[in-house]
């Protein structure tokens, strides 16, 4: 298989926002083509499981024009996989995880997010290789994504799971099973919450109701939204629905969590989590540094309460959009977007307007301040400590430093997301947190059931520790905190380090 690695150079910005709706800014684009010339790659051979020997069925199509604007592409739901367009049209409701899923694989170099999600990567490659591919695709006008199955600890790891987790189980679909019992028990507390909350709304019910919220959001909805919670993708889709009864969007969630973060963990440019806080929080010494940021670990506290309105702020502007911050939703089908605003009505409706019709509207003011501000404080230190401490996102030279400053086409994909990721606790802890607790295992196998992660920490604990590349864990929720906010007053303070990636157009997280 081809390993591309970019040659080029480009400057620096976060303040390019002139993008169209429907598809990356002029510009950048532009720049993009410049900086990466036909003929230019540097191509090399690695054996792995997945190298494609059969050549698949193949569109003719006149070479050249725009992927995302001319007429020769537009027609076609395309994606790219090592370097091949294909049309996954033929496959869009054939496709066993379902069409949301692989919607979000149009319109972008899907590699990652190909090879990330399938534990039997050469059946998966089998079902790829049977599309059409559309010759004289402009490849090179669409940045590539990383390409986790060159990555020799991550191969090492995945064998192993497969072996020694499911021994040979999971082509029946069982590392994507399990989760049932948990489901269950947070849809009975939601359930019992909002009983509690109509019954009588006030600040103490509503913060009950709001760690009902911040439950659903962790456990259910994630690996819903994942497909990691059944093998039935209409089942997968239902949970992650439930993110939209919550307060959030399920649509918006998938392009940002998954395009986003989970392929480019820690990215200064690619991953949403680094910058979308940006100027209120500097969670990266890359980004610009302002009077106030060295104060930020103390007014962190008084920003953390307000995240479910600014989630509210952020899903209606994407959709109006067709983007999250860091992802153009150039797969998203009228019916998802229609969720949206399906699930902000049901949100609405139930947090506010059934409760403002019970009990009144000071009633409801109060119970529904006790559920966002519950929620959006639960949400967000557990979220922020799993990559923002020391060990995840260092201020100093070191192995994660110098993984984040290569470019995209050469790091090791596998190593990016054991450095950039930390863990805390353990089995109560995956429990409660849906399994983000242990945030290594859950970057590196994002459509694996979360009840199973503790059993493949040992594996890739093992495996890191053979090759010497740290493992970041922590005993305890408080202990892995106390180092956020330290992580957080040292970022606030640290001076602007400039970004040394040759050949990366730091923006093309509007892509």
């Amino acid at each position: 298989m081809q390993v591309v690695n970019v040659k080029a150079s480009c400057s620096y910005t976060r303040k390019a926002d002139a993008c169209g709706r429907l598809g990356p800014c002029r510009a950048v684009k532009s720049a993009f083509s410049s900086a990466r010339p036909r003929g230019s790659w540097s191509i090399t051979r690695a054996a792995t499981a997945t190298r494609v020997v059969e050549a698949p069925p193949k569109t003719s199509i006149p070479s050249g024009g725009d992927p995302w604007e001319d007429d020769k592409w537009t027609k076609y739901k395309w994606t790219i996989y090592r370097g091949v367009a294909y049309d996954l049209t033929p496959y869009l409701d054939r496709h066993p995880g379902g069409r949301w899923l692989l919607n979000l694989a149009i319109g972008r170099d899907a590699t990652a997010l190909f090879e990330s999600y399938h534990l039997r990567p050469e059946v998966a490659v089998a079902h790829l290789k049977r599309l059409p591919v559309l010759e004289g695709f402009p490849v090179e006008a669409v940045p590539q994504a990383p390409r986790p199955n060159d990555s020799d600890l991550y191969n090492a790891i995945r064998q192993r799971v497969r072996k020694e987790v499911f021994k040979g189980s999971e082509v029946k679909g069982a590392h994507r099973s399990g989760s049932e019992g948990a489901a269950l028990a947070v849809l009975s507390y939601a359930a019992a919450a909002y009983a509690l909350y109509t019954y009588d709304a006030n600040p103490l019910t509503g913060g009950l109701l709001g760690l009902a919220g911040a439950w659903i959001g962790l456990t259910i909805q994630h690996c819903g939204n994942h497909g990691a919670m059944s093998t039935n993708p209409i089942v997968n889709n239902l949970l992650g629905l439930t993110n939209d009864l919550a307060g959030g969007s399920s649509l918006m969630w998938r392009y940002h969590h998954q395009v986003s973060h989970h392929v480019h963990c820690n990215d200064d440019a690619f991953d949403e989590d680094v910058f979308s806080a940006f100027p209120f929080l500097r969670f990266d010494d890359r980004l610009p540094r302002y009077w106030y940021h060295p104060y930020q670990h103390i007014y962190m506290w008084i920003l953390f309460p307000f995240l479910q309105l600014v989630f509210q702020v952020g899903d209606w502007k994407a959709l109006l959009d067709n983007r999250t911050v860091g992802a153009t939703m150039y797969g998203a089908s009228e019916f998802e977007r229609q969720t949206v605003v399906a699930g902000k009505l049901a949100h609405y409706t139930l947090l506010y307007g059934l409760p403002a019709a019970l009990h009144g509207p000071s009633a409801m003011l109060a119970g529904a301040a006790g559920y966002l501000f519950t929620q959006s404080i639960v949400l967000a230190t557990t979220f922020a400590v799993s990559h923002n401490i020391s060990e995840t996102k260092s201020l100093d030279a070191g192995p994660t430093r110098d993984n984040l400053d290569q470019p995209v086409a050469e790091r090791d994909w596998g190593v990016q997301q054991v450095l950039t990721s930390a863990n805390w606790g353990g089995d109560v802890g995956n429990f409660f947190t849906g399994g983000l607790n242990l945030q290594i295992e859950h970057h590196l196998f994002p459509a694996i059931s979360f009840l199973h992660y503790p059993a493949i920490s040992k594996i890739v604990a093992d495996e890191c520790h053979k090759r010497g590349i740290n493992y970041a864990h922590y005993t305890t929720l408080p202990e892995i905190l106390s180092s956020f906010v330290r992580f957080m007053a040292d970022a606030g303070s640290a001076p602007q380090k400039p970004v040394r990636r040759d050949g990366e157009m730091v923006m093309l997280s509007k892509l």
